[in-house]
């Protein structure tokens, strides 16, 4: 199979450029990846549709991924507990390697086709769950072990990958394919590869949490209140929404400690 994330980069004598030109040439490649996200609205749509009917019967979503594609998928669950207020472990990131890959490579960790799924039997996962697979090529063995072994399992699964009739997207139910072509560096597809997996991951949960009741108007009314910036935030949240200062407003938080529950409790 031709993987068009490795195809050959439309620059050459990289080490030649300036830095200006180093800067604009690799801006103007990024300025190219939203469009290629949009063509997928279409399948990402079919997808959220799926996963939320699960998800609103008690299931998890689980992403998993090797290299920059597993750390994109840990980045996009752990900040849902705290952007959402959702529970620890309803939207799971795994990694090839285990934990220690988020920040160092673990050398051939990815071609172990038996361990995606293994990673995932430690979480009980069961058929009211969804696995999103995460691999620019869409050919990483972690991957593909794990999403043939949920299939079998009767679990819903996808596939993010950058390189069209891969074999990721052809084994998901649902194939989210960015195709971004070539890396700017020959590829590297930590680059527009990865960005377009990010912008997809962030459509994807940002979207399932709005449809789980998570946001009200265009606010996290759920959000953690983790430091203090968050608490300012969720003062002048309240303040927008009923007539008090924002000594009450602040009182009412510490109180009830989300926006939701303030400001459900002074209408009470």
């Amino acid at each position: 199979m031709k993987k068009l994330t490795e195809s050959s980069s439309k620059y050459d004598n990289l080490e030649k450029m300036s830095t200006h030109d180093l800067l604009v040439n690799i801006n103007k490649e990024d300025q190219t990846v939203a469009l290629t996200v949009q063509h997928e609205i279409g399948a990402i749509e079919q997808f959220v549709d799926a996963c939320y009917e699960r998800m609103r019967k008690g299931g998890r979503l689980f992403y998993i991924g090797a290299g920059t594609s597993g750390r994109l998928g840990i980045v996009d669950a752990s900040e849902c507990p705290p952007t959402f207020g959702v529970e620890q472990g309803l939207v799971v990131g795994l990694i090839a390697g285990g934990d220690s890959a988020i920040r160092k490579a673990v050398e051939f960790a990815e071609d172990d086709r038996e361990q995606g799924w293994k990673d995932l039997e430690k979480y009980a996962i069961s058929e009211f769950d969804t696995v999103v697979g995460i691999a620019a090529s869409g050919t990483t063995p972690y991957v593909l072990g794990a999403l043939e072994s949920a299939k079998a399992k009767g679990i819903l699964t996808a596939g993010i990958s950058c390189n069209p009739g891969s074999p990721l997207s052809e084994l998901a139910d649902y194939a989210m394919t960015p195709e971004v072509g070539p890396e700017f560096v020959t590829g590297s597809t930590r680059m527009k590869s990865g960005t377009a997996q990010k912008l997809v991951l962030n459509m994807i949960s940002t979207s399932l949490m709005i449809k789980l009741g998570r946001v009200k108007g265009n606010k996290m009314v759920d959000m953690q209140l983790s430091n203090n910036k968050l608490v300012d935030r969720g003062v002048r949240m309240i303040m927008s929404e009923i007539p008090v200062d924002y000594e009450t407003a602040e009182k009412l938080l510490s109180t009830h400690k989300s926006v939701r529950n303030a400001i459900n409790a002074y209408h009470q």
